[in-house]
């Protein structure tokens, strides 16, 4: 089953192509990441699947139905969205605001309670929102999202005010939906963390598809190089001429601090350089790093053409 199909999507406002032949799936429990800088066409994607916009051509296809057709109004009990910024009644108390999301969405006020408490919300709930943070508000919006225990799960930018404790328990959250089948589509800017928490990334560039799969399907598609660090208790500089002498692979090192040297090679080396190095004794610790989700944004995203999507 699939919960999200768009096929050779295109959006236009007046003179100005917002989308240009996207094509994207999701299926049930499955994360997919949604990249792009300001106007790579996020937000209008996430519009198309709710149904607030209309495609110039193509077709989009949410639960196997035109999200901007009327018999699709039913349906919309089962999609949770979390917009970037959130704004509820300042007067209201959070718990007000959930309840009358609540009845909006038919579920029980004894649902509203236990999300207040689930997202960390329980001591402030009697509190005006006016008086809440813009991390407390996150939270609200992000309860509100997840009232109708929805199959289909929009999230644009849904850390943004979260301190690192609250961004931990979002995601863990999102790896619980995920386990129960739920479909997310997740926006961020927030990079560092959000890859192990996806199964795939699409990084979109003016419009169109820069990139698309799994982590292991971009570094391949990207091969670029791997970083390596090796910390001694050696001097910097005897270091640097026993990894000379241990292996052809050590070059371009450069120093972190006083016992540490990095350098980049080919992923393929690694088994080479981690049997070359593991022969001297006096290595404390090696450490690889494959490229990270942002190199691997920046790559498809700055200097290069479109990828064709795995």
């Amino acid at each position: 089953m699939t919960l999200v199909q768009l096929d050779q999507v295109h959006k236009s406002f007046g003179n100005v192509q917002a989308l240009q032949g996207i094509s994207l799936r999701l299926g049930p429990g499955e994360v997919l990441g949604l990249f792009g800088h300001n106007g790579a066409g996020k937000t209008t994607t996430m519009k198309l699947i709710l149904g607030l916009e209309q495609p110039s051509q193509g077709d989009v296809s949410v639960f196997g139905l035109q999200p901007s057709q009327p018999h699709f109004s039913q349906q919309r009990f089962s999609i949770g969205f979390l917009p970037e910024n959130v704004a509820f009644y300042p007067q209201l108390t959070g718990r007000e605001v959930l309840r009358y999301f609540g009845r909006l969405k038919r579920v029980s006020p004894q649902r509203c309670s236990a999300l207040l408490d689930r997202i960390g919300l329980a001591h402030a709930a009697d509190r005006k929102v006016k008086t809440y943070s813009k991390g407390m508000r996150q939270r609200l919006g992000l309860a509100q999202a997840l009232l109708s225990e929805p199959k289909l799960l929009l999230l644009d930018e849904p850390t943004v005010g979260l301190d690192p404790i609250a961004t931990q328990d979002f995601y863990s959250m999102v790896d619980e939906l995920r386990g129960q089948g739920c479909g997310v589509i997740l926006c961020s800017h927030v990079l560092p963390g959000v890859e192990q928490h996806i199964d795939r990334a699409a990084i979109l560039g003016n419009g169109q598809v820069r990139a698309l799969g799994s982590l292991s399907q971009l570094r391949q598609q990207a091969n670029l190089p791997m970083s390596i660090r090796v910390k001694s208790t050696l001097a910097r500089n005897q270091l640097q001429q026993e990894l000379d002498s241990l292996t052809t692979l050590a070059k371009g090192m450069r120093p972190i601090n006083g016992s540490t040297l990095e350098w980049e090679s080919d992923p393929s080396n690694k088994m080479q350089l981690l049997r070359a190095l593991t022969q001297n004794p006096h290595i404390d610790d090696i450490e690889f790093q494959q490229p990270s989700l942002e190199k691997l944004y920046r790559y498809f995203v700055e200097d290069h053409d479109e990828v064709t999507p795995q």
